[in-house]
């Protein structure tokens, strides 16, 4: 365990390395020999390697290290102007369809979508908790429970989520892109443009809208993430906007709000149940990957409270709103055309088959604020997250930005075009990952605020040593949180076969019917009680000897001297292995 106090020993031990530095003439420095494939190395590397071991280069850089207050510049607003811009994009407007098409009034759905998003706003303030007092990112925070090494496939389960979801929501924006493209060059534009690729999955027209968009949101990806919040401000007082703007002119075309609103319920008893928690657990399912991923922006907040009250608030409230402009919008499309338009764009689409100025120039504006919709959304959700996990995996050549492009280039090749082409494989594919994530978040969530109490050392987080309080063991993983997480996924696999068509026991259906409740609760309970069974390194005295003692452990981080004493940790080691080997040069510099 390490002792609160050991800051000031380890700074007494700086002012002892440096002494010792200094009037040791007879230590040589050792330089690594440039070589052509050194060199190589060099302009590869996030920064250079000096004498830091492969170790310290695989755990730490400049993006992983905590937050210090310069860039702390995320005020309770900006998190409020980041939910606004997140929820109005193309799939939370089509959120409620679900349940609509389940059997359920309009209104039904409405609750149903306002519980779910209260929920998932319930999650996200739990777990931004950690990045906002310890200002670190979700893949350093998940060290203390799964090890150090431990964590890297929590990290890879996100990397690949996020990748998937930056390509389908490129695909969305591209989607914008074709008919921003069509309401100034013609409707038939999709048919001038010769299709070069029949046996693609999609079109040379089609592919030129998603070209388009993924080169237009390299530049964004160049921005670090405590500088993009200013791409969310103005996403949130844009978008709004159009999407009122885009109500007020559908209602007005359809001369009323149309038949979904009039429609009544078609379930009872137990199905409607069912369906309506179907339809809740669909809004919680589309926050999986945010709920996991929160402290990645929390740990940018100027105060400790201020990603708190600000979030719970503005999940639930933003994109409720913006499912009901869906929903009322789905509704007069159903009088306009006699068939029901969930997704905005159907809608639009359909409003250039009177090709005015007028109607022309609406769509364009309109298809551009959902283009700049999705353009935040992927960049918030899905780029800075992928670039901060990929940072994780490999610190010594990534960074954020550097793994935004990657990010960028992958998506590319997952082809979402494919992934798209049945709204069913893809929902699918949705649930199954939510079962991945939700007990990741089940484990970090008991570890924190259960078993540590909200008490964390930062160095420590940063050490691959044996004896470091998150190493837990020779290969630095800690068995119990693989146990609490593999044991939240097992509950929902039966129902997940159900759910792709082979049939299974009703039971098993219901149970994956809450499929995030269930490996949350799970993972929570079973890590729980095996960190308790046997205990581990690193969990204070008091807790330990009183496990369920109402005690809450959590401080504010002070993390403007992280870099001095990790480097005096760094000494502090050599020196020990000098003892035992001398002449390993202390008189070296440690840069981090």
């Amino acid at each position: 365990m390490v002792e609160k106090g050991e800051s000031n020993d380890l700074k007494r031990l700086e002012s002892t390395i440096t002494t010792s530095s200094q009037s040791s003439n007879d230590i040589q420095d050792t330089r690594i020999p440039q070589t052509r494939w050194r060199k190589i190395m060099s302009v590869l590397e996030v920064e250079p390697l000096g004498d830091k071991t492969m170790a310290e280069m695989f755990l730490f850089n400049k993006d992983l290290k905590p937050v210090e207050a310069e860039r702390r510049v995320w005020s309770w607003y900006n998190f409020i102007f980041f939910w606004i811009a997140e929820s109005f994009n193309v799939n939370t407007w089509q959120i409620a369809s679900t349940g609509v098409v389940l059997g359920l009034a309009w209104w039904q759905v409405w609750i149903s979508v306002w519980l779910g998003y209260f929920i998932a706003g319930c999650f996200i303030t739990i777990s931004s908790r950690v990045g906002s007092c310890y200002h670190i990112s979700f893949p350093v925070a998940c060290r203390s429970s799964f090890g150090i090494y431990g964590s890297v496939w929590p990290v890879i389960n996100r990397v690949v989520m996020a990748c998937v979801w930056y390509a389908v929501q490129n695909w969305i924006f591209g989607q914008c892109m074709q008919i921003t493209l069509m309401s100034i060059f013609g409707t038939d534009l999709d048919t001038r443009i010769p299709n070069l690729i029949p046996s693609s999955g999609t079109t040379s027209f089609q592919f030129l809208g998603y070209f388009l968009t993924w080169l237009i949101s390299l530049p964004f990806i160049w921005f670090p993430p405590h500088q993009i919040r200013h791409l969310f401000t103005v996403k949130a007082y844009i978008v709004p906007v159009a999407g009122v703007g885009f109500l007020l002119w559908t209602v007005l075309k359809a001369d009323g709000i149309g038949p979904v609103i009039h429609a009544k319920a078609t379930l009872t008893g137990s199905a409607f149940g069912w369906a309506f928690v179907s339809s809740t657990m669909n809004s919680l399912a589309n926050f999986a990957t945010l709920i996991v991923n929160s402290p990645d922006f929390s740990r940018f907040a100027d105060t400790k409270i201020a990603p708190i009250y600000s979030q719970l608030v503005a999940v639930p409230v933003c994109f409720s709103l913006t499912s009901l402009i869906g929903i009322l919008v789905s509704s007069a499309s159903a009088s306009m055309y006699g068939e029901t338009y969930w997704s905005p764009l159907d809608v639009l689409a359909r409003f250039l088959d009177n090709y005015s100025s007028g109607n022309r120039a609406g769509v364009f504006f309109i298809s551009v604020a959902f283009g700049l919709a999705q353009l935040g959304t992927n960049i918030s959700a899905n780029s800075l997250s992928a670039g901060t996990d990929m940072t994780a995996l490999m610190p010594r050549f990534i960074t954020i930005r550097r793994g935004g492009y990657v990010c960028a280039a992958i998506s590319i090749c997952i082809c979402p075009w494919n992934l798209m082409e049945s709204s069913n494989k893809f929902t699918t594919y949705l649930s199954a990952y939510a079962i991945f994530l939700s007990a990741i978040a089940g484990v970090v969530a008991a570890d924190y605020y259960f078993i540590r109490r909200g008490y964390i050392v930062l160095e420590e987080l940063y050490s691959g040593d044996s004896d470091a309080a998150y190493t837990f063991n020779r290969i630095g993983c800690n068995w119990r949180a693989y146990a609490g997480y593999i044991s939240g996924i097992l509950p929902n696999i039966v129902g997940f076969v159900g759910n792709v068509g082979t049939p299974v026991p009703i039971g098993a259906t219901y149970v994956y019917n809450v499929n995030f409740f269930v490996g949350f609760i799970v993972s929570y309970v079973v890590y729980s009680g095996l960190s308790l069974w046997v205990p581990m390194k690193g969990i204070p005295q008091e807790i330990q000897s009183a496990p369920f003692k109402k005690a809450w452990l959590e401080e504010y981080a002070d993390v403007e001297d992280f870099n001095e004493r990790m480097q005096v940790r760094f000494r502090s080691r050599i020196k020990a292995a000098e003892a035992n080997r001398p002449g390993l040069g202390l008189s070296r510099t440690y840069t981090f």
